[in-house]
């Protein structure tokens, strides 16, 4: 054996060699107790980041559960990403002086699914360096042919059953990415503002939107508030910038009286709270601000002006005009952005699909309240129970051309909507929605599409695919930040169509955040390529270093000391092994012993206190990792192996037994050491394949050995 370890040289061809044994294969066998993770596909649009590294919790539950004996399944994947990959692209073609309006649908759907394809091959490779056990003959994609067909059918099953409509509301718009998002792809700052107070005729109103006041329709007030009695129900004449005209004063109780003056105007077309008391009060919505974020004809001389230019113009001729009684100069109150390019939202009226979202919320309720779906840490709940019972309509349309187009068409002459599993209506007057769906939507489906679309699989001479065989699957491992946007969408989904849950277990981990503790985002240039880690300290110490010292559900920065301990971890196991190696041909020819020793074997051999000693505190480590393991306490077990392995073993036994090695303590020391090579596989596959390999006298890969009992 060398003298260090070469990880460089070794974890390429292990890999090559676990893929083409088919090790990542289930091995189905007849009444056998199933396993089965789908990877929650990453974004098809760009290199892995750091966080993906945590799919290190998935891999070890796959290798555990793989060693005990159960048929596993670890289905990889890719998700198109709709919005965000074209995100992605349109900074692209900015860079080279174009944008999105230079091309045809067509056209930049196929550049964009070439700019794809050239990413999820890095992807993959990069998933396969950090030792991921992925059963890549099973890899699917959200815009294969065979998910988009059950992404139809889900969508008209829904509409049939009276839980997709199409109607014309208010939804959360980017002026700048040119399409509506749902609640969940909102982001909210706190600002400081100034506050307007108007004067409406006899009334005044405070307002931080006085552009906005061409789509006025009325006056608000809380109908207990004394102050504006006489004027409920009744028309008020006012001055506006653009001249007198009337609007009718309404009461209703999501006024605060204590906001401003007590009084409030109502916008219907362009805030969503004035959407609502417009509807409760039949008061038209007046738009006055276009999708290209500038207002348009309704608002006279200002028309053509952006937002922030028609504020400063409309505020500057109320002044003239003596409209403006004052300004509170820092209001504080929160502005909703869009995610990506932080653009401010603004409520729009526009024709989308929505999916009826509380008779789905409902079972997805029972499901984790009865325990049919558990989530660890459990003190997520909260957050799970706290979406679902305050819930709204999902608005599912997006207006871009990257995605699953929506099977709807309108007929051009009687403007009736018509809902297909895909296939277009016969006659020359069906158009076809121009809107994609939601990514989300797609994803909500993905444990049940993916699995439906997989390959059949035969036990016994019956074909099944594997949705008959792995449905529902065992655990969805992911972030706790998308806890709302895709889990609980996924059972709400999953339960309506397929009637059943889609997992059973919910483990959530933390995000991986920068040595500071702050988030990486490229615009900080704080992100870590979790590639140059593996190249400089391994894939093994890379995937220990993220769970050893952090526990279930919790954020943690990365810390090159624990990088740094995790490489020094790797090289103790070389050197007993260098150490047990030198021992082995004089103290146990390999023609002597063919098969592992069980630890039962092991305690039954063992002659000195000793070595009956770490027999026995073997046997508890078995137990005790055992445990951690199917607790999701990955943090301890990984705590314990490396405590045991470096103090226990290394420090103590191996410095007492080697004074004193015999036949009979050496096979102590030996097959102890394969033991504790099995346990700690899952969290770090290469080496222990390697020593494994050095030491077995059959030369078998520890990934088909038993997990130690």
């Amino acid at each position: 054996m060398d003298k260090v370890y070469k990880h460089q040289e070794m974890e390429g061809k292990i890999y090559q060699t676990w893929e083409e044994s088919g090790y990542f294969q289930p091995q189905l066998k007849k009444n056998a107790s199933l396993y089965s993770i789908i990877l929650p596909p990453p974004n098809a649009n760009a290199p892995l980041h750091f966080g993906h590294a945590m799919y290190v919790i998935e891999d070890i539950l796959i290798r555990y559960h793989r060693m005990k004996g159960s048929p596993t399944l670890w289905l990889p994947g890719a998700d198109h990403a709709g919005f965000e990959t074209q995100f992605v692209f349109e900074k692209y073609l900015a860079s080279q002086g174009k944008s999105r309006f230079d091309y045809d649908r067509k056209t930049l759907y196929q550049m964009i699914w070439d700019f794809v394809e050239k990413n999820r091959g890095g992807m993959e490779s990069q998933l396969r360096r950090l030792g991921f056990s992925l059963d890549w003959n099973r890899m699917k994609f959200t815009l294969d042919e065979d998910i988009i067909g059950i992404v139809y059918k889900t969508f008209k099953k829904m509409y049939d059953d009276g839980l997709v409509y199409r109607a014309k509301r208010l939804v959360n718009y980017c002026t700048k990415d040119g399409t509506s998002f749902s609640d969940l792809e909102v982001i909210y700052e706190e600002r400081k503002d100034p506050l307007y107070y108007i004067k409406y005729g006899p009334l005044v109103l405070a307002t931080v939107r006085p552009e906005t006041k061409f789509g006025d329709t009325g006056v608000a007030v809380h109908p207990q508030d004394k102050r504006y009695q006489k004027y409920v129900g009744k028309e008020i004449e006012i001055e506006t910038v653009l001249g007198p005209a009337k609007i009718k004063v309404v009461a209703d109780e999501t006024v605060d009286p204590e906001f401003g003056t007590g009084v409030i105007k109502v916008t219907p077309a362009h805030d969503f709270t004035d959407f609502e008391i417009g509807q409760r009060h039949n008061l038209p919505a007046r738009q006055v601000i276009d999708f290209n974020g500038k207002l348009n004809d309704k608002a006279g001389k200002f028309a053509g002006l952006t937002v922030k230019q028609a504020r400063t113009a409309v505020v500057e001729i109320m002044k003239k005009r003596g409209l403006l009684e004052k300004v509170d100069e820092n209001y504080q109150h929160r502005v909703g952005l869009c995610y990506k390019c932080k653009t401010v939202i603004e409520p729009l009226p526009l024709e989308q699909w929505f999916v009826k979202m509380e008779p789905l919320a409902k079972p997805a309720i029972d499901a984790v309240k009865k325990g049919e779906i558990k989530i660890f840490p459990r003190r997520f709940e909260k957050i799970y129970f706290q979406f679902l019972e305050n819930i709204k309509d999902w608005n599912i349309s997006r207006q871009i051309v990257w995605g699953i187009r929506i099977p709807a068409w309108r007929n051009t002459k009687t403007g009736r909507w018509m809902v297909t599993e895909g296939e277009a209506p016969s006659g020359k007057d069906w158009e076809q929605d121009s809107d994609v769906f939601d990514t989300w939507f797609s994803s909500a489906q993905w444990p049940f599409a993916t699995l439906m679309s997989s390959p059949k699989s035969k036990i016994n001479n019956q074909e099944l695919s594997d949705y008959e065989y792995f449905y529902p699957t065992s655990v969805m491992e992911t972030g706790y930040e998308i806890l709302r946007w895709w889990v609980a969408r996924m059972v709400m989904v999953g339960l309506y169509t397929t009637k059943k849950i889609p997992f059973e277990h919910v483990v959530l981990h933390g995000m991986v955040r920068d040595p500071l503790g702050q988030k990486m985002s490229k615009s900080k240039g704080n992100v870590v390529n979790p590639l140059e880690l593996i190249d400089q300290y391994g894939a093994d110490a890379v995937r220990f270093a993220l769970v050893y010292g952090t526990a279930l559900g919790n954020d943690q920065a990365l810390s090159y000391p624990k990088l740094q301990a995790a490489r020094n971890f790797t090289n103790k196991l070389w050197n007993i092994t260098r150490f047990i190696d030198m021992k082995r041909e004089t103290l146990n020819p390999k023609s002597e012993i063919r098969n592992n020793l069980t630890i039962k074997q092991l305690n039954n051999l063992a002659q000195h206190k000793n070595d009956k000693e770490i027999v026995g505190k073997t046997q508890i480590l078995i137990k005790t990792v055992t445990k951690d393991l199917e607790a999701y306490n990955f943090n301890r077990a990984a705590e314990t192996l490396y405590d045991f392995i470096w103090h226990t073993f290394a420090d103590k036994y191996i410095e007492d037994v080697k004074n004193r090695l015999n036949q009979n303590s050496f096979l102590i020391l030996h097959f102890s050491f394969l033991i504790l090579l099995r346990l700690l596989h899952p969290f770090m596959p290469f080496i222990t394949e390697k020593l494994y390999q050095l030491l077995s006298h059959e030369q078998k890969s520890i990934m088909i050995e038993a997990w130690p009992r």
